[in-house]
Formats: C-alpha cells, structure tokens, sequence
C-alpha cells in the first residue's frame, strides 16, 4: 500500500515533466506551416476523389471504380486535397487546401476488374431462379509525389 501511494505521489510531477518535453512548435502562418511540413521526412494527404476520401502517402496504389476518360501512363492530378500532414503537423483546408499550396500527382497504372460477383435472384413457388454474374471494372492509381512548392 505504501509503495502505490509512492507512485500516487510522483505522477503529477512525472505528467508536468513530460507535458514540458514534448512542447511543439506551433506556427504563426500558412507558409510557416507548410515550410515545416516540407522539412518532414514522410508527407501525406486526404484526397476526394471521385466521391470518395483517400489518405495517401507517395508510392501508394490506390484502386478506384473505373475512369474512362484515361489510358495507361496518363496522369491525373488529384484537385481536391482536404488535409496535408506529416508526423508532427497536420494542415486543414476549409474545405479544400488550394491547388497552389499542394499538388498531388498519380499515374494510371492499369485498368483491372475485381473478383467475380454472384447475385441470385429466387421467387419462392415460382421455380424462379435467376444467377447474375459480373466483374466490377477498376482503375489503378500510383500515387508518384506531394509536392508542396516552395513559393507557395
């Protein structure tokens, strides 16, 4: 009992020393922001697209329902960036950061279709029974780089 009252006794200096260790650095400005950002050694970024929101580092492969308009090699520019981050910082766009603080870059990669899909259809006492099968056409994406410009 007395060595858990020791212990009891420690913890708010041990929670103050810690809370003094770890203080960040907080920036003033958007281009301070950025420019610490930029000096992390791993970026990544919460990108809309086509609907949906991705967390994307450079080099991911990111499967996406079909794109028609595109070919492989082609690449895409990903407009709507929500978030910017690294370990330390996170920027927030409200909603969106501008196309000139980030651009995000990604390469077709292939255009694939997914597993094959059964769908079975019955009406009971009818002797109706119906099987669909499809395979669902997807786009693959590398993510090639996060570029935050320097300007910027």
């Amino acid at each position: 009992m007395a060595a858990l009252a020791g212990i009891l006794r420690r913890l708010p200096s041990l929670s103050l020393s810690r809370a003094l260790h770890t203080q960040a650095i907080t920036p003033k400005s958007t281009i301070s922001a950025l420019q610490l950002i930029r000096n992390q050694p791993s970026q990544y970024v919460v990108a809309s697209f086509l609907g949906r929101e991705y967390i994307l580092t450079p080099r991911d492969l990111l499967t996406v329902p079909r794109i028609r308009d595109v070919n492989v090699g082609d690449v895409v520019t990903l407009d709507a960036i929500h978030e910017l981050g690294s370990r330390e910082y996170t920027l927030r766009g409200n909603p969106t950061l501008p196309s000139s603080k980030v651009k995000v870059e990604a390469t077709v990669i292939e255009h694939t279709k997914g597993a094959m899909e059964y769908i079975f259809k019955k009406k009971r006492r009818k002797g109706y029974r119906k099987t669909i099968q499809h395979k669902q056409p997807y786009t693959r994406l590398r993510v090639s780089k996060i570029e935050i410009p320097v300007d910027a």
